[in-house]
């Protein structure tokens, strides 16, 4: 078997990034790795640009599946920031899925090495985590349906936590997240003569004002929620016009997905009874963006937990969920689950900064601690 270095495989993703829904070449890159490590099969296409390696071992047992993200995001890296920078302007590394894809591939190589007993280990290669549709599209295209899954896992590192400390809790790790789109379609007219128009600015006020005063940022409470005006918009630099159209956009995001339901479906009452004060204005609302909230199971908690602790690892429940999301939510709600933390380092610039490089240390501890948790899985189901 080649000899792997997973720090310089992980360099190499990070000077080639590609977003979400684009990652042919990184694909291509982990297959090639993938083989040297003898997975049972390898499924290309999953979900898009996705992989899924399957390895089978000696006795019948559980399925477990491990999931890695593999796509960018949309932010400049700059040149002088590490010799492995971003050799794609606009387009960077900078959530650390080249540092966690690294991870899932020394994991098959410690599968390949050190193989569990019992069952079956599935990896996932997932793309477009960022725009949260590359959870829905492998559910959607059935290639898991093949499989019982038992239990599924996956993990984040976590800037401002200790490196290589582990943060797990039961119940929501990360918060449910969706962004909309709201539309406002009236006439424009002559700015002297509003009267002759349809201008949605009154509406668009009150659809704003009234919206941020649903915020509750307390996230101890079980109602946590917080609504973030991303844009808005009506009209155009002509003073001479009354405004005839109009767009708001706002990410909301809640602890719960039944929370953020309720308030969409608040926000969606609160858009149609202001546009009917004002006659002849229509609208439209688009959801844009979906995450589920990753809701943790118990007993892969305990997991996580038992993993950290014989790995000599210092483990902390987080109080609260983290407020961003995470498209392993919608695999939580099909399989028993947990998403934990990674810690990156209390001095590693935040997620998604143009100074974030994911700490390659790393790599070693997560896919040690996958190993460890697969271990552990296979073992409490022979003592079951």
């Amino acid at each position: 078997m080649t000899i792997m270095d997973f720090k310089a495989i992980r360099r190499e993703l990070h000077s080639r990034p590609e977003l979400s829904g684009e990652e042919k070449e990184t694909a291509r890159h982990v297959e090639s790795a993938l083989r040297e490590f003898e997975p049972t099969k390898i499924v290309r296409h999953v979900g898009g640009h996705g992989l899924l390696a399957e390895y089978v071992f000696a006795e019948e047992g559980p399925t477990l599946l491990f999931r890695a993200d593999m796509d960018a995001v949309a932010v400049d890296e700059p040149a002088d920031l590490c010799p492995h920078h971003s050799l794609r302007p606009g387009v960077a590394h900078k959530c650390g899925h080249d540092g966690h894809t690294a991870i899932l591939l020394r994991l098959a190589q410690r599968l390949r090495e050190t193989p569990l007993r019992r069952g079956r280990a599935l990896l996932l290669f997932q793309p477009a985590e960022e725009t949260g549709a590359g959870a829905r599209a492998v559910l959607e295209e059935g290639e898991l349906n093949d499989y019982r899954i038992d239990k599924a896992f996956a993990l984040h590192n976590i800037p401002g936590a200790p490196l290589g400390s582990v943060l797990c809790r039961t119940g929501s790790f990360t918060c449910a997240v969706t962004s909309v789109a709201i539309t406002l379609t009236g006439r424009p007219s002559h700015a002297a003569e509003p009267q002759n128009g349809v201008n949605p600015g009154a509406a668009a006020a009150d659809i704003v004002r009234e919206t941020l005063l649903w915020n509750q940022p307390d996230k101890t409470r079980e109602d946590y929620f917080l609504a973030t005006l991303v844009e808005i918009r009506v009209g155009e630099e002509a003073y001479g016009v009354s405004a005839g159209e109009g767009v708001i956009r706002f990410t909301l995001r809640a602890k719960t997905d039944r929370v953020l339901q309720e308030r969409l479906r608040r926000l969606e009452t609160l858009v149609g009874e202001a546009c009917q004060r004002t006659t002849g204005l229509r609208h439209s609302i688009t959801r844009v963006e979906p995450f589920s909230a990753s809701e943790n199971d118990d007993s892969c908690v305990a997991l996580v937990r038992e993993a950290a602790r014989q790995e000599g690892l210092p483990y902390r429940e987080a109080e609260q969920p983290f407020s961003w999301g995470e498209d392993f939510g919608l695999f939580t709600q099909h399989y028993p689950g947990a998403l934990f933390g990674l810690g990156a380092g209390e001095n590693c610039p935040p997620l998604h900064s143009p100074l974030y490089d994911f700490p390659d240390e790393l790599i070693e501890t997560g896919a040690s601690l996958f190993h460890r948790i697969a271990a552990l899985a296979t073992q409490q189901a022979t003592s079951n």
